[in-house]
């Protein structure tokens, strides 16, 4: 063999290319064509050693991450027919790079992620690979784990190969105690989510009971305990030089959850708190599973910038003796409270249950305009009504409506150890002080007008915590709460105060504009069309005024586009609501994000322009 391929292991082989290109020979059929799989394509100069490696061809290619030293060859790979499987969080970076590209903020720009060395051209994608499982590529079965540090994607592959168990770790290592690039691993303006991560990633691969780390820069570590510890203590030292305080990242691992009853866990670790109900069965139910095991969010909310893993749940079994995790709710749609529910699904089997209000959002993220949606649908597995009392082994759980944090929330009552609980997520912060003077911290009520705040919403929130009456309270985002007889008129009190705020600010003694100013809403507000086809978009009309008023609604759409009806006249009661299709149809050129509006008039009340929708067109093809 040439000098720059080495056999490191019985049937994988080293290449040297603008990273280690390692290539797994599939075992040998007789007669059959002689295959492989290789982990990360550099330049795709291995295309040109297949037969100096005995092999026909390559089957697939699994990236370790998306940094162009590692996949900029790609294209090659594709017209030779190789798979391209990627890892689930980088899927963009790979075959949708180009929106990258142009939409990648340069000035002014605090989002230090190292995107920007991607690929130059998109390339097309077979798949993602699947994260804590083990998938067959081209005859080699390949088990995937998550590794982020050097990227917030990035994964290693776990194969075994001449009784040999092998990582490939892309560049989370590249020498015992040493990493390929410290600069990769700061994702934002001066914080650490990435060197935290090499430290979790580390230590979590450590358990993994290896005989041979396998990196895409540095020479292969045969003592993989040694030099994964080595690393995770260094990362340490480095994560806490740059802090004002130390920070025990390992202890996140040992154990993330806190017990707040002896049946109920909260996990510290998750960027929004989950909460753990555990059966004597040995069952879970989690409320709540966004980003678990987070060093804090970048700047970025693109998709690649978001890691959903499951690093929390060896220390679940390991020390709660949790058997399976059963069940997911949701207190409301918002990412760090849903990412993660998903894998969660697809990995452990868990069902999600959502009320019968959240259930939609979840299922057409974007059929609304609300912030903070995760980027895939997330059907529930069962719907649950409000107000409906579901049984889990040993527990009922009612479902209650509770809008204010976003119209689409529920909290969710039990009882446990003796404590009746509810579940709140992320309706108010919990550390208010009631009666401690006016210098005492106030309690804050988490309302966002995107998130269709109502100006009633914690007028009757508190209504219903003094209806329920709970001994303990958990939220999204501050320490769990012990109720008082106290804490409760200070809800109702701020609850008051709230609709007296708005009342104060608002011309609401005139003409009922809401909370948020939007009178109209257009559904879906973003959605795809075929270049050339037609899209139903249906407009939602609320008249302010105490009496009737007639309303006209006019869809306005771009040259080239058709529509039917024109302007529509509806008369509405005061404060009525009611709702206008429109049959659109789209130009025969395809265009991105197109928008399109309805002009609105209700009464003398002229808004123009004050709905709109977003619609890709899309061509043959795309």
């Amino acid at each position: 063999m040439s000098e720059d391929v080495t056999e490191v292991l019985p049937g994988v082989f080293r290449i040297l290319d603008t990273c280690h290109v390692y290539v797994i020979a599939a075992p040998a059929q007789p007669g059959a064509e002689r295959t492989g799989i290789a982990i990360d394509f550099g330049s795709g100069r291995v295309l040109d050693l297949l037969e100096e490696l005995g092999l026909d061809r390559l089957t697939d290619v699994l990236m370790t991450h998306h940094h162009r030293d590692q996949a900029q060859g790609l294209a090659r790979a594709v017209e030779a027919g190789v798979g391209v499987h990627v890892p689930p969080v980088e899927r963009d970076l790979f075959e949708k790079v180009g929106d990258m590209w142009q939409g990648r903020r340069i000035s002014n720009d605090y989002d230090l992620r190292d995107d920007r060395f991607s690929l130059l051209e998109p390339v097309r994608v077979d798949g993602v690979v699947p994260e804590y499982r083990t998938a067959r590529y081209g005859g080699v079965d390949v088990r995937v784990l998550p590794t982020p540090g050097h990227t917030p994607g990035s994964v290693s592959y776990l194969v075994e190969a001449g009784g040999t168990k092998a990582a490939f770790t892309g560049d989370l290592i590249y020498a015992p105690g040493k990493v390929w690039s410290l600069a990769a691993t700061q994702w934002s303006y001066t914080e650490n989510e990435g060197p935290a991560m090499v430290v979790l990633s580390s230590e979590l691969l450590q358990r993994e009971e290896l005989d041979v780390l396998l990196p895409s820069h540095g020479e292969p570590m045969t003592d993989p305990a040694d030099a994964l510890a080595r690393l995770s203590t260094a990362m340490q030292r480095y994560v806490d030089f740059r802090r004002p305080h130390p920070w025990n990242v390992r202890g996140l691992l040992a154990e993330p959850f806190i017990e707040v009853t002896p049946h109920l866990l909260m996990n510290r670790s998750s960027q929004s708190y989950s909460y753990v109900l555990l059966s004597e069965t040995g069952a879970a139910m989690v409320f709540d599973f966004g980003y678990d095991m987070c060093t804090g969010l970048v700047h970025s909310t693109a998709r690649e910038a978001r890691r959903p893993w499951l690093a929390s749940l060896p220390a679940l079994r390991e020390l709660h003796g949790v058997t399976d995790v059963e069940v997911a709710l949701p207190t409301h749609y918002h990412d760090d409270h849903v990412a993660g529910m998903p894998l969660l699904r697809d990995v452990e089997g868990t069902e999600i249950w959502a009320p019968s209000h959240i259930a939609p959002i979840l299922a057409t993220p974007l059929h609304h305009d609300l912030p903070c949606q995760w980027f895939d649908p997330i059907p529930a597995d069962r719907v649950l009504g409000l107000g409906e009392t579901v049984r889990w082994h040993e527990y009922e759980i009612t479902v209650y409506d509770l809008p204010g944090h976003t119209l689409f929330a529920a909290a969710y009552a039990f009882e446990v150890d003796g404590h009746r609980v509810l579940v709140t997520g992320d309706q108010q912060d919990g550390n208010g002080v009631p009666g401690a003077g006016e210098s005492a911290r106030q309690e804050i009520l988490n309302f966002q007008y995107k998130n269709r705040f109502r100006i009633e919403d914690y007028r009757k929130s508190a209504a219903l915590y003094r209806r329920l009456r709970p001994d303990l309270m958990v939220s999204g985002h501050w320490r769990p709460r012990w109720v008082d007889d106290d804490y409760l008129r200070m809800l109702t009190e701020r609850g008051e105060e709230l609709v007296a705020l708005h009342h104060d600010l608002l011309p609401l003694d005139r003409l009922d504009v809401g909370a948020d100013t939007v009178l109209c809403r257009l559904t879906p507000y973003y959605s795809s069309v075929p270049a050339g086809g037609e899209i139903t978009l249906t407009a939602t009309v609320r008249n302010p005024w105490p009496g009737k008023a007639t309303v006209t609604v006019e869809p306005v759409v771009p040259p080239g586009w058709r529509r039917e009806p024109g302007p529509s006249t509806l008369r509405l009661d005061g404060g009525g609501m009611d709702q206008v299709r429109f049959r659109l149809g789209a130009d025969t050129v395809p265009r991105r994000r197109v928008r399109l509006a309805v002009d609105v008039t209700i009464g003398d009340l002229r808004l123009g322009q004050h709905a709109e929708a977003l619609v890709d067109v899309v061509g043959e093809g795309n």
